[in-house]
């Protein structure tokens, strides 16, 4: 019997609960995140509506960029409150479907199909009755791909954007990846796609056509697991993670003291980008963001902000960072070290189970 994977994405997650409680937006560019300041603001963009998405924002785009390319768009600072409510009646609603249930951050999630569904074509309705449930009841769209395995499914849910599915087989989905780009595997980003392009892989047929030996002797584990990704060979559960540390942090001490903002940003999505890295790699997420700030005299500060619920989103890290680091603007020292911490860590909550028989 095939193995089934649902993975479920939200589409535009807070532009479309912001959509749906105003009407007046919808079909115009609605971007969430920093106050752009009149393009003068430091922040980030957390997310936007397609519509924004057409003049080339994207999520973790500086705000004040984001507000050259678009500024007759709409520009909303998150509301962490009524996202966290629409987050769990979303997954309340996921959790229903299986029990084998995955929340990955506030809005993704994996679903075990396999003892459930007969068959691919009964999952594709199975898929049609979520998307139906969500929206008439929480009023925003979600995107489904349906595979053997998550990381395939995780692709699949892409393709079909917004309010989409996407069913990947064990027959049909190296047709459907040969023509995309290698950044579309989980674990190849912006970064290593430089790598891969150097050497001779730009789309995934190119590793398609590579034995697995040769994937290892150029790109070692790294080669082998995209390899095995791309061919199917993912055995990875559906299942919720342990939380094993109370926190994860990094910090980076310069190597010569710094007033230069643009420098101190760098480091600041350096450090971010690796603790993401670990963040994904074990499916967490965090409430509380810390920021640790040492001067040229070797003062050390700390701030944070816990916000309302357990995200993952790295983006929306950059973005408090950001904020708590306005307070130290006027100081007149420079800096020394950096840091950040995500602490609060949750295994991604597993809602509490009901089955179908007793919700009906």
């Amino acid at each position: 019997m095939n193995r089934i994977v649902f993975h479920c994405d939200i589409d535009c997650f807070f532009a479309a609960v912001e959509i749906r409680d105003n009407p007046e937006y919808k079909n115009k560019p609605v971007i969430i995140g920093a106050d752009p300041k009149l393009g003068k603001g430091r922040g980030v963009v957390s997310t936007c509506s397609y519509e924004a998405r057409k003049f080339g924002l994207h999520s973790g785009m500086p705000i004040s960029q984001a507000y050259q390319k678009c500024p007759h768009g709409i520009y909303l600072r998150p509301n962490f409150e009524k996202y966290s409510k629409a987050s769990k009646k979303v997954m309340e609603i996921l959790s229903l479907y299986s029990e084998d249930f995955q929340q990955v951050g506030f809005d993704e999630a994996y679903l075990e199909m396999t003892n459930i569904c007969l068959n691919f074509d009964d999952a594709k309705v199975i898929a049609e009755k979520i998307q139906n449930e969500i929206v008439e009841k929480v009023g925003i769209t979600i995107s489904i791909g349906i595979a053997p395995t998550k990381s395939l499914a995780k692709i699949a849910t892409d393709v079909n954007k917004p309010n989409g599915i996407t069913i990947f087989t064990p027959e049909n989905f190296k047709d459907f990846l040969k023509v995309m780009d290698v950044t579309k595997v989980p674990g190849i980003g912006k970064k290593s796609k430089v790598y891969y392009n150097k050497k001779g892989f730009e789309k995934i047929r190119d590793i398609l056509n590579v034995p697995l030996v040769k994937m290892i002797e150029l790109f070692g584990k790294h080669g082998e697991w995209v390899w095995k990704i791309v061919n199917g060979h993912d055995n990875r559960k559906v299942k919720e993670y342990d939380v094993s540390r109370k926190s994860i942090s990094k910090e980076r001490t310069f190597f010569e003291d710094s007033n230069d903002f643009n420098f101190i940003f760098s480091k600041i999505i350096e450090l971010n980008d690796k603790i993401n890295k670990t963040i994904k790699k074990h499916n967490l997420s965090f409430k509380t963001i810390t920021l640790k700030i040492r001067f040229e005299r070797f003062k050390t500060y700390t701030r944070s902000k816990t916000l309302s619920f357990p995200i993952s989103d790295k983006e929306i890290v950059i973005d408090v960072i950001l904020e708590l680091y306005n307070e130290f603007s006027k100081f007149k020292e420079k800096v020394r070290l950096i840091g950040i911490k995500l602490s609060n860590l949750e295994e991604n909550v597993k809602n509490k189970q009901t089955t179908l028989m007793n919700y009906a």
